[in-house]
């Protein structure tokens, strides 16, 4: 088959036609995206608007008549994903934790202040932050998701119990999902910030699920944040051997703050 001049063919690409599409049957579960928004006037120039292309490569090499994805498609991925797991996430309610709001003067919350900026800026391994109810530790968790949510990376930002609600959820009859499903997209969330670890029920279930979360992401080296007010020696002891490896550069820090909640605040002007 002979194909017209395409000014990909100098970078070894062309997009695709409706014969190769005769020609290489794609799979059952494949589907052609979208190249660009409907809004766009312009089609992607990679793949001419196809959203795939193929390879220019010989006869009998790996990777003949194989599709690939164009970058355009490898975006509208990516955001389907952030969408599905803001979605997923319990994080409307902490748009307002951030770091700017976080009262960094408070003793007992420096370290674990600055500690969650630089993973902000580098979240690519495992940070810990233990401490009593109301030290901020949730806070500066959220704070973390919010600043890579406004710079366009996909988190996961849930509550341990929450999260293995949302497992239990897809044995429902008018369940959506299938537990597989959502069992993937948790464990394989590009972020992951679990809050009020040591919470969740001790039933053999939830901790064996909680553990299968956990080890999968400690297999495939995946970013991940905790919060808990218990004593690391309370954490399921195959988790807690996890969050000090130092190969993941796991950072553990213990916040000695009190309670904000229970913090005397200085009336205004002096009054009482």
């Amino acid at each position: 088959m002979r194909y017209a001049p395409d000014p990909l063919a100098d970078r070894g690409l062309r997009p695709i036609t409706s014969t190769d599409f005769q020609l290489v049957p794609a799979p059952a579960t494949l589907q052609v995206a979208e190249c660009r928004p409907a809004t766009s006037p312009l089609p992607c120039p990679e793949c001419a608007g196809a959203g795939w292309y193929k390879l220019a490569v010989p006869l009998g090499h790996p990777e003949f008549g194989r599709l690939q994805p164009c970058a355009c498609t490898q975006a509208e991925r990516a955001h389907t994903q952030a969408v599905n797991l803001l979605q997923l996430s319990q994080l409307g309610a902490f748009r307002q934790k951030t770091f700017a709001a976080f009262e960094q003067a408070v003793p007992g919350t420096q370290q674990a202040y600055q500690a969650a900026v630089r993973y902000a800026c580098q979240p690519t391994r495992w940070l810990a932050l233990f401490g009593w109810y109301g030290c901020g530790k949730t806070h500066l968790a959220a704070a973390i998701a919010n600043d890579l949510v406004d710079r366009g990376v996909a988190v996961l930002f849930v509550v341990v119990p929450d999260l293995l609600d949302h497992l239990r959820s897809t044995f429902a009859p008018e369940s959506t999902v299938t537990y597989d499903q959502r069992f993937d997209q948790i464990r394989h969330a590009p972020l992951l910030l679990l809050d009020d670890l040591g919470t969740e029920s001790t039933t053999a279930w939830a901790r064996e699920k909680l553990f299968q979360v956990v080890n999968s992401r400690y297999n495939a080296h995946l970013p991940t944040v905790f919060t808990s007010n218990v004593a690391i020696t309370q954490i399921d002891p195959r988790i807690a051997s996890r969050m000090h490896d130092a190969a993941l550069g796991a950072e553990i820090i213990m916040m000695t703050a009190g309670d904000y909640r229970q913090r005397k605040r200085v009336p205004m002007n002096g009054q009482h």
